[in-house]
């Protein structure tokens, strides 16, 4: 049994994995950066060095198991927010220590890609994965789940920054995805259109011009519905990522591509992706709805590879905010 700790960004996450199934899963989402228009990374430090503890021991009661139990301690290395990485990897590390367990460092965004393998249908190497959240979108090419190589990622904002951005410029409430996916579900698609970002290297994205272009979308056409701009905005961010993985796919003649990351659970994103890899002749893989958000099922599943490989981390690591 592997114990997995989740604590990169604002929520805080324990999991009991044991290659096979989830035995337990405790996320604490904090509440209290959604009226400040987004996360203070002090505050969710400190709100970590409180909850992980309790968030633990909730999952060893839910297993049924005791610390004798574990074989191994995983936890999320990086990237995100140092200070909340810094209170999961020492509470990780301490563990590992004291009761004489092999201890793994997970890279956040791996884990995300392994997220797939938590469905239930089998995974066929090697694929193409887009990881869309709120601080990243990389585009990798995954041999195997230790083998994955970046082929692209945004050179500016990540798609759901630009999400959240827009939905501030609204004055919607933070998480902004959800709050655009909400509006444009009752707004027309086809509305207004959008232009497409461009980016000097072919598999990068850039999200920036469209943040912008809504901006001045907004004052430029004060006739056009919130919903119908958001409709329309919110196809075209999701067009242009899933074009450029459809893109891809021919490219590097990879049949399977696969979609991860909190921006996952978007269900246009969903389904625009799964009517484009229909016509394109490609096997899609969803990342489960209940592990898109982070969270610690996904760095179990990402550490267990590296458990079964021998791929331990030294005790004198230390977590990483970019990479």
């Amino acid at each position: 049994m592997l114990l997995a700790i989740e604590t990169s960004c604002d929520d805080t996450a324990a999991c009991l994995y044991d290659g096979q199934a989830v035995h337990a899963h405790v996320v604490y989402r904090q509440a209290i950066h959604s009226a400040y228009g987004g996360v203070i990374p002090e505050w969710a430090s400190r709100e970590h060095e409180v909850r992980l503890p309790l968030a633990v021991q909730e999952a060893l009661q839910q297993g049924g198991i005791g610390w004798k139990d574990l074989r191994a301690i995983a936890v999320a290395q990086g990237p995100g927010l140092l200070g909340s990485l810094l209170v999961g990897f020492t509470y990780g590390r301490a563990l590992a220590a004291a009761y004489k367990l092999p201890f793994i460092g997970v890279h956040h965004l791996e884990a995300h890609v392994a997220s797939l393998e938590l469905a239930p249908e089998p995974i066929t190497y090697p694929l193409l994965v887009l990881v869309a959240t709120g601080g990243h979108t990389h585009l990798f090419r995954v041999q195997h789940p230790l083998a994955l190589e970046v082929l692209g990622r945004t050179i500016d904002d990540a798609i759901g920054e630009a999400f959240d951005k827009v939905a501030a410029s609204l004055g919607l409430p933070y998480p902004g995805g959800p709050e655009i996916e909400r509006l444009a579900s009752q707004g027309d698609p086809t509305a207004y259109a959008f232009p497409r970002p461009h980016t000097e290297k072919a598999w990068d994205f850039s999200f920036s011009g469209l943040k912008t272009a809504f901006l001045y979308a907004r004052r430029q056409q004060p006739g056009l519905s919130v919903e119908d701009l958001c409709a329309s905005w919110q196809e075209a961010v999701f067009s242009y990522a899933v074009e450029k993985l459809v893109a891809a796919a021919a490219a590097f003649r990879i049949p399977r591509v696969g979609l991860v990351g909190g921006v996952a659970a978007n269900a246009r994103f969903r389904t625009l992706l799964q009517q484009h890899a229909q016509k394109a002749g490609l096997t899609l893989y969803l990342a489960p709805l209940e592990y898109c958000m982070d969270n610690a099922a996904m760095i179990a599943r990402a550490g267990w590879h590296k458990y079964l490989n021998g791929l331990y981390t030294p005790l004198s690591a230390v977590p990483f905010a970019r990479g």
